[in-house]
């Protein structure tokens, strides 16, 4: 039924205490950060908020890396928001799944646009993938997120995770490929057998290769950050 009276409407989606700490999910697309000082998020993710925060934009790409490599990219997922305060703010990005992700001394690797927010307790380094930059029309990046803490990521519907064994690779898309364990490195492969069938536009597929011991979480969608060059 999707009528409803507003005290029915109220009573079914009004915002609900869970009881479960810093980060807690509303929806399944809307994070709540039961906040008390700072956290790290996308910029651009503020949907609402209540209390006393302030924000400031921060380019995820500063602290000394260098102009010249901001220019490789575009849209929001090239920066990221420190809000400092108290009260409950609200998180989303473009209605996508999120997913709250506890780590104990731990690494991950994020992608730059799937990295929704992040406790400070998380030390993040910045990477730019430099070779498939110079194969493809902009530029992919990523975050390592390492230590204690919480981190959130989004993923178009389901995400899949997919362990990689030594001697049996996981090749993936790249625009499809949302984060993987800290331990693994991807190379990149072109497969000019594929270019008719995988990516946008004309060129060599570009594919992403994990090897070693570990996983890599994909999802059923490509996004368009990164396209091949004409």
């Amino acid at each position: 039924m999707n009528k409803y009276s507003i005290s029915e409407f109220i009573k079914n989606t009004e915002q609900e205490d869970k009881g479960e700490g810093f980060f807690e999910l509303e929806t399944p697309r809307l994070l709540e950060v039961n906040l008390e000082g700072l956290v790290w998020a996308k910029a651009g993710s503020m949907v609402a908020y209540h209390g006393r925060i302030k924000f400031e934009r921060e380019g995820i790409l500063e602290n000394g890396i260098g102009n010249m490599f901001k220019k490789a990219f575009t849209g929001e997922g090239t920066s990221l928001m420190k809000a400092n305060g108290q009260g409950k703010l609200y998180l989303a990005d473009s209605g996508k799944k999120i997913i709250i992700l506890y780590l104990q001394n731990e690494a991950i690797y994020v992608n730059g646009n799937d990295l929704l927010a992040f406790e400070p307790t998380i030390k993040h380094n910045i990477k730019l993938m430099r070779k498939i930059a110079g194969m493809s029309a902009g530029g992919l990046f990523n975050v390592r997120c390492e230590g204690t803490g919480m981190i959130a990521i989004t993923t178009h519907y389901e995400p899949l995770t997919l362990r990689v064994t030594p001697g049996n690779p996981v090749i993936t898309d790249p625009n499809a490929t949302v984060a993987w364990s800290g331990n693994l490195q991807p190379e990149f492969q072109t497969d000019i057998s594929l270019k008719t069938f995988i990516g946008r536009g004309s060129g060599e597929s570009i594919q992403t290769r994990f090897e070693g011991d570990g996983f890599v979480i994909v999802q059923p969608y490509e996004e368009v950050y990164m396209q091949p060059k004409s």
